[in-house]
């Protein structure tokens, strides 16, 4: 088993790529590992000192470490855990647990709020994925967008960026009534 790694924009998260499927649906995101008790991967990656968070996607594992570990002593011993899992023939996560990815709304704003999530989920999404991680729809308030940023984008210092500039101006140019875009904590 070959497994790739990519950096991300953010200095203390690492994404791997095991080359097969690691969740068929949804995605998870593990900022401790009492939180990871529903997944034998995330379990083994908590398992390396210094792991500080833990984002399974489709196709590939984004970690995070702590500021006062150097990747150089972290990345073998991560790499150990992800193929121990694989060969283990494991589910990555128990049945059923997957976290599909925005919350629900109805209500007023249920056609903006449907515009919203289909905007985010393919045009924004996507390319988040890209960077190991993801952005999922919170909220919507008086035309704020409430966003929870996941994986890599969690913390990453470009993130404030990516939703000022990129998904705040995405969509208020298709939908006019969004005036403005802000991040919410887990």
């Amino acid at each position: 088993m070959f497994i790739q790694t990519e950096s991300t924009p953010n200095p203390a998260t690492l994404k791997f790529l095991p080359g097969q499927t690691v969740l068929e649906s949804g995605v998870a995101d593990y900022t401790a590992a009492t939180e990871a008790e529903n997944s034998p991967l995330a379990s083994r990656i908590f398992a390396v000192d210094g792991v500080t968070a833990v984002f399974l996607g489709s196709d590939f594992v984004t970690v995070t470490k702590a500021d006062n570990i150097d990747w150089n002593h972290l990345k073998p011993a991560i790499l150990g855990a992800i193929m121990e899992h694989f060969q283990s023939g494991e589910p990555a996560i128990i049945a059923g647990e997957e976290q599909g990815g925005h919350s629900a709304h109805d209500g007023p704003d249920a056609e903006i709020v449907r515009q919203i999530k289909e905007l985010l989920d393919t045009r924004v999404r996507p390319a988040v994925a890209q960077d190991g991680g993801d952005i999922t729809f919170h909220g919507f308030e008086q035309g704020v967008v409430y966003l929870h940023m996941k994986g890599a984008c969690a913390g990453c210092p470009s993130s404030t960026m990516t939703l000022k500039m990129g998904i705040e101006n995405l969509l208020r140019h298709y939908i006019p009534e969004v005036t403005e875009v802000r991040p919410v904590a887990a």
